[in-house]
C-alpha cells in the first residue's frame, strides 16, 4: 500500500490549514469585503425601488396594451374625424411654437445688439471686434493693393492704345 502513494511523479496535497477561530482565509476575506449597515441599506433601497419601478412599469404597460385592445374599434371608426383634427392641430401649434421661436431669437438679437452698442461687451463681442478688425484690415490691404498697381494697369492701358 506504501508504493501507491509514493509513486514516482505524483504530488501528494499539502495538508489543509487547520481552522483558528477566525474561521480561515475565507472567512478573513469575506469580512474584509462584508457592508456595513449603510451599504446595505443603500442597496436594499435600490432593490426595493427598482422591484417597485419595474412593477409599475408592468402594470402600466398591462393598461396600455388592454386600453387599445378595447378601444381599437372606436378608434378605427372615428378615424375619418380624428385625422384632419390631429393634422391640423399640429400645424397650428407647429406654427405657433416657430412663429414665438422666431420672436425670442429676435428679441435675443435685439438684446444683444443693444448691449454690444451700449459698450457692455455681451457674451462674444469679443469674436465681432476681431472679425470687424480683421475686415477693416483686409480692406485697408487691397485698397493699397489697388493703388499699387492701378497706375500699373493704367499705364499698360496707354501703351495698349497711345492715342487714348
Amino acid at each position: 500500500m506504501t508504493d501507491r502513494n509514493n509513486v514516482v511523479g505524483q504530488h501528494q496535497r499539502p495538508p489543509r490549514p487547520t481552522t483558528s477561530g477566525d474561521g480561515g482565509p475565507f472567512i478573513r476575506r469575506l469580512r474584509q469585503h462584508s457592508l456595513n449597515s449603510t451599504q446595505l441599506m443603500g442597496i436594499m433601497t435600490l432593490v426595493i425601488s427598482g422591484a417597485i419601478l419595474l412593477l409599475l412599469t408592468g402594470v402600466t404597460i398591462t393598461v396600455a396594451v388592454v386600453g387599445f385592445i378595447f378601444f381599437a374599434p372606436l378608434i378605427i371608426l372615428t378615424s375619418p374625424i380624428w385625422v384632419p383634427i390631429g393634422t391640423l392641430l399640429f400645424v397650428v401649434v407647429a406654427g405657433f411654437l416657430s412663429v414665438c421661436g422666431s420672436g425670442l431669437a429676435a428679441a435675443a438679437a435685439v438684446s444683444w445688439l443693444y448691449k454690444y452698442s451700449r459698450g457692455l461687451h455681451p457674451v462674444g463681442s469679443d469674436r465681432v471686434d476681431y472679425a470687424r478688425s480683421r475686415i477693416a484690415d483686409t480692406a485697408s490691404h487691397m485698397k493699397d493693393y489697388a493703388r499699387e498697381y492701378g497706375g500699373y494697369f493704367q499705364g499698360k492701358v496707354k501703351d495698349a492704345a497711345p492715342g487714348a
